[in-house]
């Protein structure tokens, strides 16, 4: 289970608040009788868990800066999406940063990555791994290198079915018993909504050690 950086949503509800200027066509808008506007989308939320953005090497045993060899880091993560067909395509891009102790010589390093779909905040519905290679010249202390990551979810996976959208979408009245209720409000409605929320997320492919250094420098 990966613990999600700030920039993801913390719960499916704020997803949902956080899209309320980006309506496209096709997507469910909710601002009747409601108080709000909120928007639900077949496109997953992307970002970068907390503590796998960064990757540290050493050099021998130690973990000293005396015996820092590499550092790198996840940057500038864009991503795109397709919900047009049956399946949602999501296709983003990132940047790696590094920084070598040693400048001395050429040197070509690779870093694996992983790229992980999340439903509901923690049901892994795949994960692969890839690499991004570093070059540094002879006498550079830093490199970059850019990397890709894309995904496929079920478009009938991520959708809302017609009943809860009619129970979210339905004009209340005023006296309307319901008029005053927050239908997202509704558990049903909110595990319908967080049954629907998916995640792309992308981090360095770390090790027990290197992800424990991350939680605690």
């Amino acid at each position: 289970m990966f613990k999600r950086s700030p920039v993801l949503p913390a719960a499916a509800l704020a997803a949902i608040a956080a899209l309320g200027a980006c309506s496209q066509e096709g997507e469910l808008v909710v601002d009747q009788g409601v108080g709000i506007t909120s928007v639900l989308t077949s496109c997953p939320a992307v970002g970068i868990p907390d503590y796998t953005g960064d990757i540290t090497l050493f050099s021998g045993a130690g973990k000293t800066t005396a015996d820092l060899d590499m550092s790198a880091a996840m940057t500038n993560l864009r991503s795109t999406c397709d919900d047009s067909g049956e399946k949602v395509y999501t296709s983003a891009t990132f940047d790696v940063v590094a920084r070598r102790a040693d400048a001395s010589g050429s040197r070509t390093v690779t870093l694996p990555y992983f790229v992980t779909v999340l439903r509901a905040g923690s049901a892994v519905v795949s994960k692969r791994v890839g690499e991004v290679t570093l070059t540094f010249a002879d006498g550079e202390e830093r490199a970059m290198a850019s990397g890709t990551a894309a995904s496929y979810v079920d478009r009938s996976a991520s959708s809302l079915p017609e009943d809860i959208r009619e129970k979210i979408t339905r004009r209340r009245r005023p006296g309307d018993p319901e008029a005053a209720l927050d239908p997202l409000a509704d558990p049903e409605v909110k595990a319908a909504i967080a049954r629907t929320r998916f995640e792309m997320l992308v981090g360095f492919q770390l090790s027990e050690d290197q992800l424990a250094y991350n939680a605690t420098r």
